[in-house]
């Protein structure tokens, strides 16, 4: 098989199409501890920080933030803290450009943040006031009353990517370091412990080789580092293996895709969906909220372990946009903007046993910090980077960020709602393993009974490791019309995607795709990343939105360029 970058549209597939049984784990490469994990020294020229939060979400920022304001408050006390170096370093270009959520949010870690910050003063776009939960069919649709979980009465929806705007803005006033454009490809260790990290290069040729506008990695050291990169964190999932991190199960996956509508009509409330355009083998659901009388945003989350090996998650949603439901909104608007991203869905069964070593905490979605029955995981992620930042404010007070000064980030964690409510529904998306119908029963159960039904937890396997049937490949393909329903390379350009075209591959393939696990996997990628020719496996790296999608079951994800991937604008 090859990996071979491509800005060329797709090429339609030779041969016939492949079927069978795939079993994904046994297809993935290993991830590249080696490279993600560092044992030496940082360089001479090293920036010295004394903390750093890699990822420039609503986690990261939160806690620089934090922290900020309790250095600043020491300082003024005449606590004697000092003058405390605070970096963020953030892949994307621009603060925002790759947070991506539906979003409604809850307001509470906001307003405990900014506590001088009036409601109606924060980035959000409008309180919910209205919602409905649907269940639909392919021409018709019931409504059912709204799951206890899944009222959002106080709640706001939001654009991620605006509200991280902000917080970038209001932490560089607070005067932190934030430094957009810079990827993290590798922790520096000594020993057992994370002294700092090395960025990743730019301006390399496809061959690896430098070229124009090279910039070399940097490395910058801390005291403490903060894991806040977002869902399937590659550093993450190297401290953990490094660490030897353990959890009751495995941590799962669902991949949403998300799209942004001007509107001739307006939406009067947020919608949720269950059932058709998904099978009953499929865990997952869609919304629909107004963001504002003519800008809504919808889209559709699937669970990264449904058995269909031909599922397609973007033509779930463009198929989903037929349905009367939705088609009365959007026809005569436009598609403004499009994204996609994983979510962690594994809930507390999957929360690692600590989330603190030598130097270094991790915190929101890297953590697995999401309530999927409630659909919600921004405000756990702004609370932990709080509870984070005043861990770290402690440690440095005392000037010992060891594994057992930092320990109380951990405990501070489990101790909260983050982890109360995640306890509640701790088996709730577990239980949608046996299937729809009495994955629903069993869920209103664990409802009525707080979670305490069925008395165990319920044992799940990584989405690499569920087997996958690969059927006949449909007689008539589905051809979107370009107005209201669109191909995943109209998408792409959707999202602002600027990668160059000439961009070393980011995404480490196995020596030996098969053509069903090629076929699997060009299904799969919203993005058109890869697809199959005869039987080959070519990969479009330049396509790629850093879903991260594909790590989960099958091509690893590194970081590339800064700069590189989408440019989430309202999203």
């Amino acid at each position: 098989m090859s990996d071979t970058p491509s800005s060329n549209p797709p090429a339609v597939a030779g041969g016939s199409a492949p079927t069978g049984r795939i079993h994904p784990l046994s297809e993935q490469p290993d991830l590249p501890r080696e490279r993600v994990i560092l044992h030496e020294a940082p360089d001479d020229e090293a920036v010295p920080m004394d903390v750093l939060f890699v990822g420039g979400g609503p986690a990261g920022l939160a806690g620089a933030i934090e922290l900020a304001r309790l250095v600043a408050a020491d300082n003024e006390s005449g606590g004697g803290i000092g003058d405390i170096e605070i970096g963020v370093l953030e892949k994307a270009a621009a603060l925002g450009e790759h947070s991506l959520s539906g979003a409604v949010l809850n307001p509470g870690p906001f307003q405990e943040l900014f506590p001088d910050v009036a409601l109606e003063d924060f980035p959000f776009r409008r309180p919910v006031s209205k919602e409905g939960v649907y269940f639909l069919r392919e021409n018709g649709s019931t409504r059912i009353p709204t799951p206890p979980s899944m009222r959002n009465h106080g709640n706001w929806i939001a654009s991620l990517s605006e509200v991280v705007r902000w917080m970038g803005e209001r932490a560089e006033e607070a005067g932190v370091n934030v430094f957009p454009g810079f990827p993290v490809s590798s922790l520096l260790a000594e020993e057992k412990r994370v002294v700092g990290v090395r960025t990743t290069p730019a301006g390399l040729g496809r061959d690896g080789e430098p070229g124009a506008g090279h910039e070399p990695a940097m490395d910058l050291t801390a005291r403490v580092t903060v894991l806040s990169e977002g869902t399937r964190g590659l550093l993450t999932q190297g401290w953990n293996q490094w660490q030897g991190t353990t959890s009751a199960n495995p941590q799962i996956y669902a991949l949403g895709v998300k799209e942004l509508w001007e509107t001739k009509q307006p939406l009067d409330r947020i919608i949720h969906t269950l059932g058709w355009p998904l099978p009953g083998s499929a865990f997952g659901g869609s919304w629909m909220y107004p963001m504002e009388d003519n800008l809504v945003s919808l889209g559709l989350v699937v669970g990264l372990d449904y058995p269909d090996a031909r599922l397609d998650v973007h033509e779930l949603l463009q198929r989903m946009k037929l349905h009367p439901l939705f088609r009365e909104i959007l026809e005569g608007g436009e598609m403004v903007e499009w994204g996609a991203k994983t979510i962690p869905e594994g809930g507390f069964y999957s929360l690692a046993d600590r989330r603190h070593g030598d130097g270094c905490l991790v915190v929101g979605d890297s953590a697995g910090y999401v309530d999927v029955p409630s659909l919600k995981g921004i405000h756990y992620a702004v609370h932990s980077g709080i509870l984070a930042a005043r861990t770290i404010f402690s440690a440095l007070k005392t000037d010992d960020t060891s594994e057992s000064a930092l320990r109380s980030y951990t405990e501070a964690v489990d101790a909260s709602f983050i982890a109360s409510d995640m306890k509640k529904t701790r088996n709730m998306r577990l239980a949608f393993k046996s299937g729809f119908v009495s994955g629903g029963a069993r869920a209103g159960i664990m409802t009525l009974t707080g979670g305490r039904f069925p008395g165990k937890r319920i044992a799940v396997e990584e989405d690499a490791a569920e087997h996958r049937e690969l059927g006949p490949a449909p007689e008539r393909p589905f051809v979107p019309d370009g107005k209201l329903t669109f191909s995943k390379l109209d998408a792409v350009y959707k999202s602002g995607n600027a990668t160059r075209d000439d961009i070393p591959s980011h995404l480490l393939v196995g020596e030996d795709v098969s053509p069903a696990m090629a076929e699997f996997l060009a299904c799969m990628c919203p993005a058109g990343v890869y697809e199959r020719d005869g039987d080959r496996l070519v990969v479009n790296a330049p396509n790629c939105v850093d879903c991260k999608a594909t790590d989960v079951v099958g091509p690893r994800w590194t970081p590339r360029e800064g700069g590189s991937g989408p440019s989430y604008r309202r999203m």
